[in-house]
């Protein structure tokens, strides 16, 4: 089992989904925990959870959009546990809407969240984890990413976001390698959490959707969890650079 005693880690989104899996897990191997989202009040749930177990953990509201904001939250971090080791980007929006009804502010609204977020993230954290000559980047993406990826209906602004993750990561490795940071991607395919809520009210899109799927179901947060560990400890140290994906056999079909 991976490791992340005296690590500490920021996990951006994880007042609820993948995020607070994300949160919970890295809390169990040992890490200090930022947990971050939008509302404090729900990252706080989150914290007394994870203070329950016996780890330590701290929550800050951030909107990742917002620079100033993304830095008081590394400040916050280093105020209270004295490092960064660790960057889980995982905040991230998902709305569907056809391409010729999609507006200006539609796309900057997910541009923004889904990939300037990362960047602005990124480099408030990696200030922070190159004084430790040593950390881990881990990025969510999607299998919307294009390339070896797949594209989705009504969601041209998400793929662009998720696909641009992608493209960020393999630069962002090269120019952090130096520090000894390691960034890498994960790219989950239908996962049950709440941004699939729109599918799942619809029984015949979710069927149709999962049919696509070769091992017939929808992910659990836990198995996205269990890699972001991987690739957050030193079990994965010798990986940088690349996106794994976490899709049931999609793409494979």
């Amino acid at each position: 089992m991976s490791e992340l005693k005296n690590k500490v880690a920021i996990i951006t989104g994880a007042r609820q989904g993948m995020g607070k899996t994300h949160a919970l897990t890295l809390a169990k191997a040992g890490a200090k925990v930022v947990v971050s989202d939008i509302s404090e009040e729900d990252c706080q749930k989150v914290v007394e959870e994870i203070e329950k177990e016996g780890g330590k953990a701290l929550a800050v509201k951030c909107d990742v959009s917002k620079k100033k904001e993304v830095e008081e939250m590394v400040k916050k971090t280093v105020k209270k546990f004295g490092k960064v080791d660790i960057l889980v980007n995982n905040a991230g929006i998902c709305q569907f809407k056809p391409f010729l009804e999609l507006t200006e502010e539609d796309w900057d609204r997910t541009i923004d969240i889904n990939l300037k977020g990362y960047f602005l993230c990124s480099q408030a954290a990696a200030k922070e984890i190159a004084k430790q000559k040593s950390g881990a980047i881990v990025n969510i993406a999607s299998v919307a990413m294009g390339q070896q990826g797949i594209g989705f209906l009504s969601l041209v602004h998400y793929c662009a976001s998720k696909g641009g993750i992608v493209s960020m990561t393999e630069a962002l490795a090269l120019e952090l390698a130096p520090h000894n940071i390691r960034v890498n991607a994960i790219a989950p395919g239908i996962i049950d959490t709440p941004m699939i809520g729109s599918v799942k009210k619809d029984p015949k899109t979710m069927e149709a959707t999962l049919g696509r799927v070769p091992l017939r179901r929808a992910g659990k947060p836990q198995e996205v969890s269990n890699l972001v560990l991987f690739l957050a400890s030193d079990e994965s140290s010798y990986m940088t650079g690349t996106a794994i994906v976490v899709d049931g056999g999609w793409l494979a079909g």
